[in-house]
């Protein structure tokens, strides 16, 4: 209750403006660094499926060639 009764007394674009600036500016480098790790993890993870999936085909590919030739 305290943090708003001392945010009711301000104008709109403290509120609305000014606070999360501020807050952008302070966080800001936290904010980047997780943003660019979760992009980097998902990055990676896109990498493998696709290595994966590479894998798998070229292993059944080969797989139905070699029967065929039994």
């Amino acid at each position: 209750m305290a943090v708003r009764e001392i945010f009711t007394g301000l104008p709109w674009w403290v509120k609305w403006i000014a606070v999360p600036v501020i807050a952008i500016v302070v966080f800001g480098g936290l904010i980047a660094s997780v943003v660019g790790f979760v992009i980097g993890l998902l990055f990676k993870i896109l990498v493998f499926v696709i290595l994966v999936g590479g894998l798998v085909f070229v292993v059944r590919k080969f797989m139905s060639s070699s029967r065929s030739d039994w």
